[in-house]
C-alpha cells in the first residue's frame, strides 16, 4: 500500500503589527485527529479525500493552524519540527512512498524569513527523504521563494480569490504527487519572482490584473508540453521578507528552455497590467453622505486598512466612527473587542451603560470611542459556516468567535466578539439573530475575502480609505528586508 506522510503549518504573518504570535494562538491537529479532518472542506480534507479514493495509507503527524496576525515567535516553529520529525523519521524507517505538506506560505519567524524553505530543507536533509517526492498545497497570498520551489517537486496555490478553491488546490496538488508514483516521472519546479508587490486589495482574480495573469497561465498549462500546473502567487505585501509580492512558478515534466520562456511571458504581462493591482480607495464621509436606502440589501463599507484576514486587530474604529457621525439608521459593524465583551458581562439584557469600544489594537487608529449602548443579547461566540467552500473553512466547520455581545447605539448595531473573525460567512451575523440582509450599510473588515458570501447580498460596495495596519498605500510601510526595486515602491526603468 501506498504511504504518504501529511503534516502542515499554516500563518499569514503580517511584519508591521506590534503584537507576536505564540504557541497558544494556533490551533493543533495531531494524529488521528489530523486524519479526522477529512468531510470538513480544508486544504487538508483535499488531501486525505483523494489518498482516501486512491486507496493510500495516510501517516498524519501534526497541522499547526493559526490566522493573520504578527510576527511567529520562533520557538513556534522548533516546537512544530520537533513534533513532526520522529514521526516523518520513523514512517520513513518503514517504507515511505512520499510526502504532503498543507501550508499557508507566508509565514515568517522572528528568526526565520522562509521558514517554509526551511522546513522543506530539513525534510531533505533526513536519511532517506532525499529523492522522496514533495508535494503541498498553499495559499494565493503566500511567498514563493525559488528554496522553496527547488526542494520540493510540486506546490500548488489556489487560483481564486477570494479562495472558493482550498479543497480544490489540495485536490490538484494531490493528484501530481499521485501521478509522480504511477508515472515514476519527478518533476521540476521552476521559480520567478517579479519586482511587483500588490496590497491584497489587488489581488482578486475576478477581474484586473490577476484575472489576466490566470487565464494566461491556464493557456500555459495547455499550450507549453510537459507542463503540469501553472501558479499565479499573488503573494502578501504586510510580510516584510526579501521575496514578498507577485511571483510564479511553473511544474514542468518538460525542458527548463520552455518553462522559463512561459514565466518570462508572465512576467511580462504582469509588468503591463502592474497598475491594476492598485485598488481606488473612497472617502467614507463621501459615500455615507451620498447613501440612499433602496431597500435592495446592504450598502458595504469595505476598509481593508483593517482587514482581519490580512492581519488587522478588527477594532480600527473609523467606518464606526462615521456611521455614528452621519447617524446612519440600520447599520451594522463587527468590532473586536475582548474588553468590552467582559465589561458587559454583569448588565441584564435590555440593560444600558456606557463602554469603550474599539480602538485597541494599532496604534494607528484614533483609539477607543466611548458610547452608551442597549445590550441586544449575549452569547459564547460559536457558529457553523453557511458555506462550506468559504475560505474560513480551513478552522472548521465550526468557527469560535469567542464570548461575544451585540449591543445597539442609536441607529447602530454592533457585534462585538472576542477574537479577530474574518468576515467571510454570514453565519457571523446570523447566529446572533440578525439577519445581515436587512441592514442598511455594513463595516466590512477585509480586501476581497468577503466578497463570496458578502457580495450576493450588497446592492452597492465601496473600498473605503481608512486608518490601519493593512493600508493599500504600501509606501507607508517601513519595508526594512524588500528586495528593491520594486512597484509602486520605486521607479523603475526597463
Amino acid at each position: 500500500m501506498t504511504k504518504i506522510f501529511l503534516a502542515g503549518i499554516f500563518h499569514e504573518t503580517h511584519s508591521f503589527t506590534d503584537d507576536r504570535t505564540g504557541l497558544g494562538d494556533f490551533m493543533i491537529h495531531r494524529g488521528q485527529d489530523l486524519a479526522d479532518r477529512i468531510g470538513d472542506g480544508s486544504q487538508v480534507d483535499g488531501f486525505l479525500t483523494t489518498a482516501k479514493a486512491k486507496g493510500w495509507e495516510v501517516v498524519p503527524s501534526a497541522n499547526y493552524l493559526c490566522g493573520a496576525s504578527g510576527m511567529v515567535e520562533h520557538a513556534v516553529f522548533e516546537i512544530f519540527w520537533d513534533e513532526i520529525k520522529p514521526v516523518l523519521v520513523d514512517a520513513i524507517k518503514n517504507g515511505l512512498d512520499g510526502i504532503f505538506l498543507s501550508l499557508h506560505g507566508a509565514m515568517v519567524t522572528t528568526e526565520l524569513d522562509d521558514p517554509d524553505g526551511e522546513l522543506l530543507e530539513r525534510i531533505r536533509a533526513l536519511p532517506g527523504a532525499e529523492k522522496l517526492p514533495i508535494f503541498g498545497v498553499f495559499d494565493l497570498h503566500g511567498t514563493m521563494t525559488k528554496k522553496m520551489g527547488d526542494l520540493s517537486d510540486g506546490l500548488v496555490c489556489y487560483r481564486e480569490c477570494p479562495h472558493d478553491d482550498t479543497f480544490e488546490s489540495a485536490v490538484r496538488a494531490t493528484e501530481l504527487l499521485a501521478r509522480c508514483l504511477e508515472t515514476g516521472i519527478r518533476p521540476r519546479q521552476h521559480v520567478l519572482v517579479t519586482r511587483i508587490v500588490w496590497p491584497p486589495t489587488g489581488t482578486g482574480t475576478k477581474d484586473g490584473g490577476m484575472a489576466a495573469l490566470e487565464e494566461a497561465a491556464r493557456r500555459l498549462e495547455r499550450d507549453i508540453p510537459g507542463v503540469l500546473a501553472v501558479n499565479v502567487v499573488g503573494g502578501y505585501s504586510y510580510s516584510d521578507v526579501p521575496d514578498a509580492g507577485l511571483a510564479f512558478s511553473i511544474i514542468t515534466e518538460g525542458d527548463y528552455a520552455a518553462a522559463k520562456a512561459g514565466l518570462e511571458e508572465l512576467a511580462k504581462l504582469a509588468w503591463e497590467v502592474r497598475a491594476l493591482g492598485i485598488p481606488k480607495e473612497h472617502d467614507i464621509d463621501a459615500v455615507i453622505r451620498d447613501f440612499v436606502p433602496n431597500g435592495k440589501g446592504p450598502v458595504l463599507l469595505v476598509e481593508p486598512a483593517d482587514n482581519i484576514g490580512g492581519g488587522g486587530p478588527g477594532d480600527c474604529t473609523d467606518v464606526m466612527r462615521a456611521l455614528i457621525k452621519h447617524d446612519v439608521k440600520g447599520a451594522g459593524v463587527v468590532i473586536t473587542d475582548a474588553a468590552a465583551v467582559a465589561a458587559l458581562q454583569s448588565l441584564a439584557i435590555g440593560g444600558r451603560m456606557t463602554v469603550a469600544i474599539g480602538g485597541k489594537g494599532s496604534r494607528l487608529d484614533l483609539g477607543p470611542v466611548t458610547l452608551e449602548v442597549e445590550l441586544v443579547s449575549r452569547s459564547d461566540g460559536d457558529f457553523e459556516l453557511e458555506d462550506l467552500q468559504s475560505q474560513m473553512v480551513v478552522l472548521g466547520r465550526v468557527i469560535h468567535m469567542g464570548p461575544s455581545a451585540v449591543v445597539r447605539h442609536r441607529g447602530l448595531t454592533i457585534l462585538l466578539i472576542s477574537r479577530r473573525i474574518a468576515p467571510m460567512d454570514l453565519g457571523q451575523w446570523r447566529s446572533q439573530g440578525i439577519n445581515p440582509e436587512s441592514l442598511s450599510m455594513i463595516g466590512i473588515k477585509a480586501a476581497v475575502g468577503h466578497r463570496r458570501a458578502y457580495d450576493k447580498i450588497a446592492s452597492a460596495s465601496f473600498t473605503v480609505s481608512t486608518r490601519g495596519p493593512c493600508t493599500s498605500d504600501l509606501a507607508r510601510l517601513p519595508y526594512q528586508k524588500l528586495r528593491r526595486p520594486v512597484f509602486p515602491l520605486d521607479t523603475i526603468i526597463g
